[in-house]
């Protein structure tokens, strides 16, 4: 099965993955378990980095490789996963990593309902609380602005555009008011529709290799900005 109907499948089903197949485990705690127990602490002078998001960051590892290879980061995205989610695991896979940054990308799945109705309000709030939890712990934040979206592939016809600009808007304001750094992948990616075109996204959603070729040095200038 290629990389692209996985992603889909995967979004298609996030709600029904959320609530039946993990029961319990609504946020997914046990995904990353095992792994953040093998990690340890950061070493001395390690500029330890943890990528949180959903499937458009854990699909980096597999479109792009290479971008993670030899560097401190860590991927920490679920594929279908909504703010309130990553709000609950927030502690288990970013914090008790120790990481100097956080890269925060989320929201998207939110305004496609994955997890049932959120206003931007909702969206926001998380984030900011993610953001709070990063900043009192001592680690620097990288907000992301949400990807343009024309359409959900798996939930037509909600016409997320709009909202999604409205809600970078939210991110953005709070990120300048709060010493966050703000990194605005939207405008590197948007096209005519406000959406994601081919050439970055054959489904309009989740970026190839060429989308995140794209992002690449973008996430590395907000990085290389929040270290300093």
């Amino acid at each position: 099965m290629g990389r692209l109907k996985i992603l889909l499948l995967s979004a298609m089903f996030g709600s029904t993955l959320a609530t039946n197949l993990m029961g319990q485990d609504w946020p997914n705690l046990k995904a990353f378990e095992a792994d953040n127990a093998a990690i340890g602490p950061p070493k001395e002078g390690e500029n330890r980095v943890v990528f949180m998001g959903n499937s458009i960051t854990i699909g980096w590892l597999e479109a792009r490789p290479d971008f993670f290879k030899g560097k401190p980061y860590i991927n920490r995205g679920i594929s279908g996963q909504t703010t309130p989610q990553m709000l609950v695991r927030f502690r288990q896979d970013v914090l008790d990593l120790s990481p100097k940054v956080v890269v925060l990308l989320a929201g998207t799945n939110d305004i496609a309902g994955n997890t049932g109705p959120s206003s931007l309000k909702m969206i926001m709030d998380n984030i900011r609380s993610m953001a709070e939890l990063a900043k009192t712990n001592g680690i620097k934040v990288v907000l992301c602005s949400v990807l343009p979206v024309y359409d959900y592939p798996w939930k037509p016809g909600l016409e997320p555009a709009e909202k999604i600009i409205r809600l970078n808007k939210m991110i953005k304001e709070y990120a300048l008011a709060n010493d966050c750094q703000y990194l605005d992948y939207f405008s590197a990616l948007v096209d005519d529709r406000n959406g994601l075109p081919k050439k970055y996204a054959e489904d309009g959603v989740h970026p190839n290799g060429e989308g995140y070729r794209v992002m690449e040095p973008l996430v590395t200038e907000a990085i290389t900005t929040a270290l300093e």
